[in-house]
This record gives structure tokens, sequence and C-alpha cells, in this order.
């Protein structure tokens, strides 16, 4: 096991309450036993300092300071702590994740973008589902194939998949909603990268720049996948409009800092 793979499962023994044993790849905990699947909508994240108990975003609410209010544990606690329950995660390599909590359960990925829903009090499984990443893929990646977390959002789960798919499941069963390849898969682009949701959209950006691609971040309607927009970072080489968002800022600032030869 990876020193990576021991933190994780220390990780999650730290976070949790009661002990239960390792888990397998598929669901036990029946569904009709698990928390109940809640709304999280922009209005809620945009007050999630009222719900501390809950960590309904990354990094803890929009403003991303991953600051929690919560007293309970402190000095003169700490010494009290000790293993709730132990979650083995199904991929052993890097877990980079933050966990989102919402209303009793714990939504979160690891390796291969492999996501996860656990009760947050028992550690029981609710569901895994396994995007089934290539391993040939991996080549792709700087820097392993990790992945920093989902988003939850109207009674689904986002997840960035490495491979360049953006997919929504359903918060309570795991189940694929929708699947959108967000890019050229022919080229070295992967996303390790946690979505974020905000009015009915979700928002992926993606990672490749060490080998050479161009990078962008889209937004796609929360409940059909469509794509609504989409913003590039850089010029593209000819220094043309890509009928983007992106089209009027990039041709007024950075096309004149962009060189012929497709670099800054």
């Amino acid at each position: 096991m990876t020193s990576f793979a021991r933190l994780s499962t220390v990780f999650f023994a730290l976070l949790t309450i009661y002990a239960c044993g390792p888990k397998s790849d598929t669901a036990s905990l029946d569904t009709a036993d698990a928390p109940a699947v809640a709304l999280v909508d922009t209005a809620r994240i945009q007050n999630a300092a009222r719900e501390p108990e809950m960590w309904l975003t990354y990094g803890g609410s929009y403003d991303e300071q991953r600051h929690s209010t919560l007293g309970k544990i402190n000095r003169d606690t700490l010494s009290e702590l000790g293993v709730g329950w132990v979650y083995e995660m199904a991929k052993p390599r890097g877990a980079e994740a933050t966990p989102i909590v919402v209303d009793g359960v714990m939504y979160v990925s690891s390796a291969w973008s492999v996501v996860y829903a656990i009760d947050a009090k028992t550690g029981e499984e609710i569901w895994v589902y396994d995007p089934e990443v290539s391993g040939k893929d991996a080549a792709k990646g700087c820097c392993d194939v990790v992945n920093r977390g989902v988003a939850v959002h109207d009674g689904k789960v986002f997840i960035g998949v490495f491979d360049g798919r953006l997919e929504a499941l359903d918060a309570a069963t795991g189940a694929v909603i929708w699947s959108e390849v967000t890019v050229d898969q022919s080229k070295p682009y992967t996303i390790t990268g946690a979505p974020r949701v905000f009015k009915n959209k979700v928002i992926i950006g993606n990672a490749g720049a060490e080998l050479g691609v161009r990078g962008y971040v889209s937004a796609y309607d929360v409940s059909s996948g469509e794509l609504a927009w989409r913003f590039y970072t850089v010029p593209n080489p000819e220094k043309k409009p890509d009928g983007a968002a992106s089209d009027d800022i990039l041709a007024k600032m950075a096309n004149q800092t962009w060189g012929d030869e497709g670099a800054w």
C-alpha cells in the first residue's frame, strides 16, 4: 500500500464516529436505510455558514476558505479522538479529494475518478461508481491518476473523470444520469479537479498544459448536460475567434502577447 493510500485510510478514520469493516465494490447498505438525499442548491451553498456541520462544496463555501466554525474538536478534546470507523477505498493510489458531506452522507472520490457515497455516521457504503477509465490514459497525466473531489447539487453528484468526461450521477443510487466528453480525447487532456456548481451550471476545467494542450473552462447545464459556454484561457494558434465566451477578451488583451509559434 502506498503512503497516499495509508493516508486516505487514516483520514477517513479520524473523520468518523463508529467502527465498521472493510468494503467491497458493491453497495452494502440498502438505499432504503441510507440517509435521505436532501436538496443542495446555490442558495444553500451561499448560506453554508448556517450549517457548519455540513461541507456542501469544495472548500466549504463559495469563497473556499476551508474554515470550519465547529468547536467541539479543540486543544482540550484532542486527546479524546480515536478511530470511529475505517473505510478502504477500491483504488490504492493517491488520495487528494476533499469529501463533501450533505445531511449524513459523505460523497468522495479516489484515484481513477471512482466515486463513493458513505454513511458518515456508520461508515457503511451506500454505493460506489467506477467510470472504468482505461489504464492507457494514465500516460496523459503529469501527476498520477488522482481526483480532487466531486460536487453535489440538485440531487446529483458531479465528477470530472480523468479521461475528460464530466458525469452526473444520481445522488441516491450512483446511476449515471448524463455523461459528456469535455475534451479532445486524442490529445493529452485530463481532468483531476473538482467541479463547481453555480446557478444550475456545473463548471469544469482541465489539465494537460505540461504536455502542450490549450486550457479552457466549460459550463454545462445541471439537468441536461448541454454545453452552456466555454472560456479559453489562451488564444488559439491562429489568433482567430473560437465562437466562445472568451473571444472578445482574448482579442483585446491576449492576442498581442501571443507569439506566431503558439506560445507566450
